[in-house]
């Protein structure tokens, strides 16, 4: 039905989360509009992505240096550990303007499937001789989320850091980024000891 090129493209539009053919195919017929320095723009940027985007050598975080904007922020602070899931989850609490530590981004979460490589050692050498006073717990609130919650509180149990989880609030069974940030603020100032 469509040129080769342009169902190649309706295939890779419709290979993303949440984008169907449907919505797929319209995508492409409008960016089909754009004028060259548009599209030419467009195409940079997609390869700019895999070329300049890469991992905070610290939190994991995406970053164009070495250490992202946040934990390069002096002005944050430095004592205090939010552990989220992914970087969407890291945008998601920075638009609340609520929290003012620094993160740390698992890569996912703990489940009987799979085998990622979680950052948890990686966190785990973060709160050796770092003033760490808190982590923050803030994984989704799904199976996986609060089992990699208990398995990360347990972890974290021989430093002697305060460990807190966010206060409910967040429907069970919802992803952190698609919370608004009403849900997100209330949840990082009620959050709990465990």
């Amino acid at each position: 039905m469509f040129p080769k090129s342009f169902q190649k493209l309706i295939d890779h539009f419709s290979s993303l989360p949440s984008i169907g053919p449907k919505l797929a195919e319209r995508l492409v017929l409008y960016i089909w509009k754009y004028d060259k320095e548009k599209l030419d723009d467009f195409s940079r940027s997609l390869k700019d992505l895999k070329e300049k985007i890469k991992f905070c050598r610290q939190c994991f975080n995406i970053s164009e240096q070495d250490l992202c904007l946040i934990c390069s922020d002096k002005k944050r602070d430095q004592s205090v550990i939010c552990v989220v899931e992914e970087p969407l989850d890291v945008i998601a609490f920075e638009k609340t303007k609520k929290f003012n530590g620094l993160y740390h981004v698992l890569g996912g979460t703990i489940t009987a499937q799979n085998g990622q490589d979680l950052k948890i050692s990686e966190l785990k050498n973060r709160l050796k001789n770092n003033g760490i006073k808190e982590v923050i717990l803030a994984t989704n609130p799904t199976t996986e989320g609060e089992a990699t919650a208990l398995y990360l509180a347990r972890s974290i149990k021989p430093f002697n850091i305060k460990t807190t989880r966010l206060a409910r609030g967040l429907p069970t069974g919802g992803d952190i980024e698609y919370a608004d940030e009403a849900t997100l603020s209330g949840a990082i100032e009620g959050r709990k000891i465990l």
